[in-house]
């Protein structure tokens, strides 16, 4: 059965945030929400993760949720599950940037190129081929691209022209810059920390803003628009509107749009969800 909206948060407070997805109420960790909860009874029934002390944890009830379930945003078909760091492979925050995808590629002419780095389950890839553009998808983890890649098929774009990359993003682009290669858009989503399928390292305050130079190279002055999102702590608005502004513009009068992303409760509160930068 199909509930729509799809989505929505339902509350939040001291450090969680309750979500419905599709017929399931789920409580997940969220440092940024330190206020109350609104309504303490509504948290009751749901499907909860409790973090252990890394980075992984378990849900509870454990056998609460199914495997793997769908959910369908507009044109978009993702696939949905539950993982042991918590996440379900649908960033609802992202939502607005599908939208926003979908908006450029439109004004940017007949199928531009698209280059999606770190593009984890796809979404942002196949916002943009159902737009009409030609996509490289590119993520280390080669579970990522193949759940990018079910996804593809459950909203009917297994053969829009994606070419799926299992690469590590900084030296992928690299190898880009060396063949010729250009792009009318870059879209990312860099994590703070990470591993390339190789063993390579990623630390986004030291090696962003070579990777943003370098994807400022494979643009050039063809470039539509540029995208890119972050959840790392002491990187707000106006750190990632330099960082963009000063290593792919070397301007800082460029447009760039840097701003808090938000998801929006119910009862309209708003709960701070990562940063995005966007030009135009």
């Amino acid at each position: 059965m199909e509930i729509d909206p799809p989505y929505q948060l339902l509350d939040f407070g001291d450090g969680r945030k309750l979500e419905r997805f599709g017929r399931f109420l789920i409580d997940r960790p969220c440092p940024a929400a330190q206020w109350a909860p609104r309504d303490p009874n509504r948290w009751k029934g749901s499907v909860r993760f409790q973090r252990d002390d890394g980075q992984t944890g378990r849900w509870r009830p454990s056998d609460a949720l199914p495997r793997r379930w769908t959910l369908t945003f507009g044109r978009l078909t993702v696939e949905l599950r539950p993982t042991e760091t918590g996440h379900l492979g649908l960033f609802p925050e992202q939502i607005q940037n599908w939208e926003w995808i979908a908006r450029q590629i439109a004004r940017a002419g007949p199928q531009p190129h698209v280059l999606n780095l770190f593009a984890h389950s796809g979404a942002s890839t196949l916002a943009a081929a159902a737009a009409g553009a030609r996509v490289v998808h590119v993520d280390a983890a080669q579970s990522a691209v193949s759940w990018a890649r079910r996804n593809a098929r459950h909203s009917g774009l297994e053969d829009a022209p994606v070419h799926w990359i299992i690469e590590d993003a900084v030296k992928f682009v690299r190898r880009e810059i060396r063949r010729g290669t250009c792009y009318d858009a870059v879209i990312l989503d860099p994590p703070s920390f990470g591993r390339g399928p190789k063993g390579q390292t990623w630390k986004l305050t030291t090696g962003l803003p070579g990777l943003l130079e370098n994807c400022a190279k494979l643009t050039g002055d063809q470039r539509a628009f540029f995208l890119m999102t972050c959840h790392t702590t002491g990187v707000g608005p106006a750190e990632l509107g330099a960082y963009l502004a000063s290593s792919v513009f070397g301007n800082c009068q460029a447009g760039v749009r840097a701003e808090t992303l938000y998801l929006v409760s119910q009862d309209g509160r708003k709960l701070p969800s990562g940063i995005v930068g966007r030009w135009p």
